[in-house]
């Protein structure tokens, strides 16, 4: 917090100077939550889906180099409560896709953030006089960029309640007293201050600085005699130094005498400094820290959306399981695959309808079951924290739990084999999913026979069934795509005329009973080019 004392005491300042005196905003609650609850403050333990879905790494990149990554962290791996606190943030993405409406608020979050940068850096300077000016600068960049935001927002309309809230509030905050006030006295300091003009003679050892009472400026002259030998444009020599916020010794000595020569103009600074030492609104603050989940998410699926993939508005219900998603792809992956140019991104389509919740997803490694698996989850993750979700036309159900099953490297240390450790995590995972949940479970039993494997999968899908899980079960045991009307079987697909090479699309087909073969020639080095290869051809 800036000092309230004139002086401006050297010591260190926080990220701003906030101010409570504004108008009532008990119409506008805030840009990510409909009402004025807010969940509980953010704990950075991580929910063991987001790392099974990659989702991680998507977070990850959106949060880098931002200002406040825990607090984006949080706001991404937190699900909404209900359908219409998921709405309140969609209407904004929708809002945002006016680019002039994105424009302005981009421009203005940078405008409030080279205001805190200007108080941030005040407590590196030890001049007095230079700390205040400091603050003006910061408070002169601040008022403009409220004045601007207000007067673009009302031109541009915006439809959602959370922008529309703010520009109600904004309009009444501008014209309120205090922030008036702030206004009139930043543009009357800086201007007594703009006017102050002095002369410095230099000499050996000596600079002399007096007022400037109308001597002549040579400097026209000196330029108007030289012009005559310009030969096009000069090449710049000038040395740019490292930025430092603070003054030397003969620039402090300088601004000393400037301000004994200018009483009247300094005295305006320091009452300046007294009456605004706080001068940053706390709702103008908050708005802008909001913000940034929007930006931050459009900073990362711009470039996607620039390569041809599509993002779209998701309906999301609480009350029907029908799930939907056209041309739809893993968000990482895709990040991957666009900002290191490694080809077309493969889209696939998924549906449930009526009575169906589980996809049984089986077919030849590397095919893509996973990353299927993996969109599946993000859909519905990010839908339900309001964003705009990968494909053209997509609906998603409002969960109250993602769970996720991969499977896990076994561990040398525990003395448990790796079928006991999927069996625990498995009916942990069943005790305590509810008929809201969602279930994920990417090829398990792996290390166990056929037989087995088929046994136990069985059993854990008729216990899915039974407390009518949304469900992706990607496996090797084809049987289980056929345990009823609510399991439907999907492949991935290969090229017809080699076998080999795969599409990576997954299409709605009986299973084959080629999965499980496949798996155990490839465990034994003995799929087509496995043996082309041993035989050198």
């Amino acid at each position: 917090m800036i000092p309230a004392r004139a002086e401006l005491e050297h010591r260190p300042a926080q990220a701003s100077a906030f101010s409570d005196d504004a108008p009532d905003c008990s119409y506008y609650s805030g840009l990510l939550f409909p009402d004025r609850r807010r969940p509980a403050a953010p704990e950075l333990a991580v929910d063991p889906f987001v790392h099974d879905l990659n989702l991680d790494q998507v977070f990850e990149s959106i949060v880098a180099k931002r200002e406040e990554p825990d607090y984006l962290r949080y706001l991404f791996g937190s699900a909404l409560p209900d359908e219409d606190a998921i709405a309140y943030r969609h209407d904004v993405f929708d809002d945002l896709e006016d680019p002039k409406l994105l424009d302005s608020a981009k421009r203005f979050v940078l405008a409030i953030r080279a205001a805190r940068s200007h108080l941030d850096q005040i407590g590196q300077m030890r001049h007095r006089i230079q700390r205040k000016g400091w603050l003006l600068d910061a408070a002169a960049i601040y008022c403009k960029a409220v004045r601007g935001l207000a007067e673009e927002m009302k031109a541009l309309e915006p439809h959602s309640r959370a922008l529309k809230g703010f520009m109600r509030y904004l309009e009444t905050y501008v014209c309120s007293d205090p922030f008036r006030a702030l206004a009139d006295d930043t543009s009357a300091c800086k201007s007594a201050l703009a006017a102050i003009t002095y002369t410095m003679q230099i000499t050996p050892g000596r600079i002399d600085i007096a007022r400037y009472t109308g001597e002549v400026d040579y400097s026209a002259q000196v330029e108007e005699t030289f012009e005559r030998f310009s030969q096009g444009v000069a090449k710049d020599y000038r040395v740019t130094f490292r930025g430092w916020p603070g003054v030397d010794s003969i620039g402090a000595e300088v601004l000393d005498i400037v301000a004994r020569l200018y009483v009247d103009e300094f005295a305006l600074l320091d009452a300046y400094c007294q009456r605004h030492s706080e001068f940053v609104n706390g709702t103008i603050r908050k708005f802008e820290r909001d913000l940034d989940f929007y930006l931050a998410y459009r900073d990362y699926i711009d470039p996607l959306r620039e390569a041809g993939l599509a993002f779209c508005r998701p309906r999301v219900s609480a009350s029907s399981k029908a799930v939907s998603a056209v041309d739809t792809f893993d968000l990482a992956l895709a990040s991957k695959m666009v900002s290191n140019q490694l080809g077309r991104v493969v889209l696939n389509t998924l549906e449930l309808s009526g009575v169906e919740r589980v996809f049984v997803v089986s077919g030849p490694n590397q095919g893509g079951k996973t990353t299927f698996a993996r969109t599946f989850g993000q859909l519905h993750h990010l839908a339900s924290i309001g964003c705009p979700v990968p494909g053209t036309d997509a609906q998603t159900y409002l969960f109250d739990r993602i769970f996720t099953h991969f499977e896990r490297e076994e561990d040398v240390e525990r003395l448990s084999g790796k079928l006991e450790d999927d069996l625990v995590r498995i009916h942990d995972i069943l005790a305590q999913a509810t008929p809201r949940s969602i279930l994920i479970m990417n090829e398990i039993f792996t290390s166990t026979a056929l037989s087995d494997a088929r046994y136990l999968g069985t059993r854990i899908m008729e216990r899915v069934i039974e407390l009518d899980l949304l469900c992706v079960f990607v496996t090797f045991v084809d049987e289980i795509a056929s345990l009823g009307d609510s399991v439907v079987s999907v492949m991935s697909t290969i090229v017809p005329d080699n076998p080999a090479q795969r599409t990576f699309r997954l299409v709605r087909a009986p299973a084959n009973g080629l999965a499980f073969a496949m798996a155990l020639a490839e465990k034994h080095d003995l799929t087509y080019d496995q043996l082309k290869e041993r035989m050198g051809r």
